[in-house]
């Protein structure tokens, strides 16, 4: 903490106490100041010779026949504590000024017209020195003076104090880690490894003061940094995920909050990080981005911000994983987990990729990149898919199959994925309660999943063992079972649309999602 002394006392004065008795008794007071509810009774002259305003109003009082010879300023900036501290230096008194104080004496400085055209070396002159030589260059006197400046508004932008704040933040910014010699916090330390904390000072050590300030604050100190240049996308992307985990409970633990206030102010504060996200790709991790996808289903955000963000994860779902996905649906749904949402993710995911592919139709190679994404993206599905059956009581058939339908044609190094999918979903959901309300056509392309899988011999068992399954399944079963004694069947290439290689007519194969939409009701037209 900086301070600094302003004015000085005669050397017989001990103390300011002392310097105050002496003008109370020696010198009869001669005006009333009344600041609120408090009075000052001063003398004119020491008031006179350093506040334009002062010098107004103890004009105007002096003229007024029906004046009380009382003069108020009940709206002075900082109230009866800072008009005080400028009525001791008028005094000369000594004063202390810090990063806690100096802004409430800056703006009733400013106020009471303290300027360097009444008296050489005012108030304003000195506390203007102070702020740039000793507070300004302080980070964490920084913080606190910006922090200040809310409760003085308009003043303090009136005298610009809130931009020179943003100013400093963003050059100590943007500076070399190396030449930071000034006191920060940082408790990620840990988290950082040995060879890139070489230096000691990570590129990102500014992060955890910064989120300590309100939304709007860290807003214009965030827009600052940006426009100023100097600092990376990536860090200013880690720089909104750590406020979010610190400013938003619902961002690291999925509650019931049932205080409406409390949502409110997390809804619009998760609505704010949204529209300051950087434009740049790998500015933020996919996993941040599915955090505040979370976050904004939970606490019921707006359409937009929720297709940004799915739009935003779309462009790299790839580095996503299972856990990511599991997004709680809002309650009274259908399911317990939002499916739709994730169905959401992949459509962006498609079109994102279609982008990229007519951007580098003209690259030789580039299409590489593209087919690893498809990949990683099937691979992760197939997970999701897996996951979802076991822990989801509402999955249905056709939504699973939907879902698995998105990244079917996704290329793929092995199948494996989705058969241990279509296996939990059997294990979870009796095959009985499958087949019983599904068409000739779906129960048919179930079985295909089935019978082509690891476990192929157990499932046919399984089928075999249920009473009531169509003569051409069972005969279907059977006929694969004498073939795989004879050869080894290949696998198909997509046995989400491939048809059963059982002996059908070539009308009743499987053909597509809408088909099975409308043929998924039982007797009674439920659907499944």
């Amino acid at each position: 903490m900086k301070f600094m002394k302003l004015g000085s006392k005669p050397d017989s004065f001990q103390s300011d106490e002392d310097c105050i008795r002496y003008v109370a008794t020696e010198l009869a007071t001669d005006v009333v100041v009344n600041v609120g509810d408090v009075k000052f009774y001063l003398h004119k002259f020491p008031l006179l010779s350093k506040s334009a305003r002062l010098q107004k109003l103890i004009a105007t009082t002096t003229t007024d026949e029906q004046s009380d010879d009382e003069i108020r300023i009940p709206d002075i900036p900082g109230g009866p504590p800072a008009f005080e501290i400028c009525a001791k230096f008028c005094y000369g008194m000594t004063v202390t000024l810090n990063a806690y104080n100096v802004v409430a004496v800056r703006c009733a400085a400013e106020y009471l017209e303290m300027y360097e055209s009444i008296e050489s070396g005012n108030l304003v002159y000195k506390i203007e020195v102070f702020l740039n030589s000793s507070v300004l260059r302080s980070w964490k006197d920084s913080i606190i003076v910006l922090q200040t400046t809310r409760s003085f508004y308009p003043w303090s932008e009136d005298v610009k104090i809130d931009v020179r704040c943003l100013e400093s933040f963003a050059l100590k910014a943007a500076m070399d880690p190396a030449r930071v010699d000034w006191s920060y916090t940082y408790n990620r330390r840990k988290l950082i490894p040995p060879e890139i904390n070489n230096n000691g000072v990570p590129r990102d050590w500014w992060i955890e003061d910064l989120a300590e300030l309100s939304i709007d604050l860290f807003k214009r100190v965030i827009s600052t940094i940006r426009r100023k240049g100097g600092v990376l996308p990536e860090v200013i992307g880690e720089a909104l995920e750590v406020y979010a985990a610190k400013r938003i409970p619902s961002f690291m633990i999925q509650n019931d909050n049932d205080d409406d206030e409390d949502v409110m102010e997390e809804r619009s504060l998760l609505e704010t990080l949204v529209s300051m996200l950087p434009s740049e790709k790998q500015s933020v991790s996919c996993g941040f981005l599915i955090k505040l996808l979370k976050c904004s289903v939970s606490l019921e955000c707006g359409e937009e911000e929720r297709k940004e963000l799915s739009r935003r994860i779309g462009e790299k779902l790839e580095e996503a994983n299972v856990a990511d996905l599991l997004i709680r649906a809002p309650e009274g749904g259908e399911t317990v987990y939002d499916i739709d949402i994730v169905e959401t993710l992949i459509d962006e995911f498609v079109t994102q990729t279609q982008k990229r592919d007519e951007l580098d139709c003209s690259d030789e190679g580039n299409g590489f990149v593209s087919d690893s994404s498809k990949a990683n993206v099937a691979k992760l599905i197939d997970g999701y898919l897996a996951e979802i059956s076991r822990i989801e009581p509402n999955l249905s058939p056709l939504k699973f199959i939907t879902v698995a339908e998105k990244v079917s044609n996704f290329p793929r190094s092995s199948h494996d994925g989705v058969y241990r999918a279509i296996d939990m979903f059997l294990k979870v959901m009796s095959a009985l309660k499958c087949i019983r309300f599904m068409s000739f056509e779906t129960q048919v392309l179930v079985f295909d999943f089935t019978a082509t899988s690891r476990n192929n011999k157990e499932r046919e068992e399984i089928f075999m063992s249920i009473n009531g399954l169509p003569e051409i399944i069972t005969g279907g079963l059977c006929s694969r079972r004498a073939k795989r004694e004879v050869t080894i069947t290949s696998r198909c290439a997509d046995p989400l649309l491939r048809a059963s290689s059982c002996h059908l007519p070539h009308h009743k194969t499987f053909s597509s999602t809408e088909r099975l939409s409308r043929e998924l009701e039982d007797n009674d037209g439920r659907r499944v």
